[in-house]
């Protein structure tokens, strides 16, 4: 069984002890061992409501490292304290699943891999859409060269959601706080590497957002593929899925997925007349289940990878170029000209 310390106890902390539920389900993988806050008395709150009885509570990250002395350290902390948590939990021998993003520009992110080199331990970061049943249904279906070899990836998300409070005062919002998502579940459905980017951005002036609720950037990537993302957080009216909405372009034809359930693929049918007769074609449904979807399926995986010794999907040095992605649309914004893409 794995031993843990859970390290900021805000909100999104809820939804990891939910996860953790499920993955304890089945028999006790994970054990929480202590709960560190800022706030000391916010932790053991915490501690009281999350079900591991026994756990320490307290406001001391180092005191409950050298006590405790955790297989983990599970990061749900802002991230202008990631990098220091994240360091400590290193120097005492923990590996560590964070919470995203990564970081909070590239050069932070850069660092973080380098301490994490120097220790050797594991880290990986919660990008859980990897980790969805419509994802993971997608990936399968271009892998298996139905619809030819990817050309283009476009990708629509609308949403106005109300949240209140931090993001509507961000800078970026939209790119800083939800787009790598996308970006993100792009990489992984499509196997992309994007290379550069032009990206515009604005703020409609029905907006409720400070800056930026609104962006398109256009990604060139490897192997001559284009990615498209199209996005604002005050559409109101008609909305998408929060996995956006998406149409891949093959050699031999075309997908659509809504980001629910809903799938449809097209192939050419034979290669004559104007406009070349199409046949729809099936999108199968996943063989088999996977290990749980979204925060309880990366934290399971995770899990996995130590076991095994293996790298887990989600891991940080994959996951810089996600972040690479986000931080160079807002600098192509912020700058109005394209901008490469470096790690």
């Amino acid at each position: 069984m794995h031993t843990a310390v859970m390290v900021g106890c805000g909100a999104m902390s809820e939804g990891w002890l939910r996860a953790l539920q499920d993955i304890n389900a089945g028999g006790k993988r994970v054990e929480i061992v202590g709960f560190v806050d800022l706030d000391g008395e916010l932790a053991q709150r915490r501690a009281q409501g999350s079900g591991f009885v026994n756990a320490a509570a307290g406001s001391d990250l180092a005191d409950q490292l050298t006590r405790l002395k955790p297989d983990l350290v599970f990061d749900i902390v802002v991230p202008a304290a990631r990098n220091d948590v994240v360091a400590r939990a290193f120097q005492a021998g923990c590996d560590v699943l964070s919470e995203k993003p990564m970081a909070n520009s590239l050069a932070d992110a850069k660092a973080l891999l380098e301490s994490r080199r120097q220790s050797g331990r594991l880290h990986a970061v919660i990008q859980n859409r990897r980790f969805l049943k419509g994802i993971r249904r997608a990936r399968n279906f271009l892998k298996s060269g139905a619809i030819g070899t990817v050309a283009e990836v476009h990708c629509d998300f609308f949403i106005a959601p109300h949240f209140g409070g931090f993001r509507e005062d961000m800078a970026h919002v939209l790119l800083h706080d939800m787009a790598i998502h996308t970006f993100d579940a792009a990489r992984y459905v499509a196997d992309l590497e994007p290379t550069r980017v032009f990206c515009h951005e604005s703020n409609p002036v029905h907006s409720w957002y400070r800056h930026g609720a609104s962006a398109v950037a256009i990604f060139e990537c490897e192997n001559d593929v284009t990615m498209t993302y199209r996005g604002s957080w005050c559409a109101e009216g008609a909305p998408t899925s929060w996995e956006a909405s998406w149409r891949i372009v093959g050699s031999r034809g075309t997908l659509l997925w809504d980001g629910n359930e809903g799938f449809r693929a097209e192939i050419v049918k034979t290669k004559e007349g104007f406009l070349f007769p199409l046949e729809s074609i099936e999108v199968p449904d996943l063989a088999e289940p996977f290990g749980g979807d979204g925060h309880a399926g990366v934290i399971a995986d995770f899990l996995d990878a130590r076991e095994r010794g293996s790298v887990p999907l989600t891991d940080s040095a994959d996951n810089i170029r996600s972040l690479a992605m986000t931080f160079a649309a807002i600098q192509s914004a912020e700058d109005n000209q394209v901008v490469e893409i470096f790690i």
